[in-house]
């Protein structure tokens, strides 16, 4: 099932050895000035920017407003774990494991992604700055959902190969 926390939390829970280019990467974004942190707060609204960070291990540096929730969707990957990580602003995403839910989007293997029908059985999480996701390939996950009202989210999501 999906891990949440903080950074450095998320950081002693999980394998380094798997996450250790993600971490590395993300900790790097929340420096001041780094080349991450800078390319990340200077992206303009509705960026989404892909940067390769190693043989197994890509980001998608991303600005965008929070959302309504029936502008989003459950998404799953076969491929990659997904590491979600707030650097600015915040947002909910929901999750459900893979096996309660109906495809309506069946596998992309070039996008590496699944769609599935909307479920109000789910479980919510909230993510502010600094906070992370990690979501396997049995987590359906649905980002980008408002939390009281639509804000600016600065965000980066690592792609780790499974």
């Amino acid at each position: 099932m999906a891990i949440i926390g903080n950074l450095e939390v998320v950081k002693q829970q999980v394998a380094k050895s798997k996450f250790s280019v993600a971490f590395a990467y993300l900790e790097k974004t929340l420096i001041p000035g780094s080349e991450e942190n800078t390319r990340l707060l200077s992206l303009p609204l509705d960026a989404f920017e892909k940067i390769n960070l190693d043989g197994n291990n890509f980001g998608l540096e991303q600005v965008y407003h929070s959302k309504d929730r029936d502008k989003c969707f459950f998404e799953s990957h076969r491929k990659y774990i997904d590491v979600q990580f707030i650097l600015e602003g915040e947002e909910i995403i929901e999750v459900r494991d893979t096996d309660n839910l109906h495809v309506n989007f069946q596998y992309d293997e070039n996008m590496d992604l699944i769609k599935y029908n909307d479920s109000q059985n789910t479980s919510i999480l909230k993510l502010q700055k600094g906070d992370v996701a990690i979501f396997y390939p049995e987590d359906a996950h649905m980002p980008c959902v408002k939390l009281n009202q639509s804000v600016k989210v600065v965000k980066t999501v690592v792609k780790v190969k499974v």
